[in-house]
């Protein structure tokens, strides 16, 4: 199983900071996590950046146990 990290408006949308979440890529675990967070969390991840392991991924990136998949969403500031 992966880590999932959640930032900024996907911590505050999902409640949590980090879940232990099975699946094989990316997608699985962010299909997982929206399952389980709801519509909110979903609109957050439509539009974040997802990384692993420090490196940005896409849907189809494996995700092997033990992997850190981040969810990044946009930054604003001055």
């Amino acid at each position: 199983m992966a880590h999932l990290r959640l930032f900024g408006p996907a911590r505050e949308a999902a409640g949590i900071a980090r879940i232990t979440l099975p699946g094989q890529d990316v997608a699985a675990i962010i299909a997982a996590a929206e399952a389980q967070f709801g519509e909110a969390f979903s609109q957050v991840v439509a539009v974040s950046k997802v990384w692993v392991n420090g490196e940005p991924a896409e849907g189809d990136t494996p995700v092997r146990d033990g992997d850190e998949v981040a969810v990044i969403p946009p930054v604003s500031g001055g």
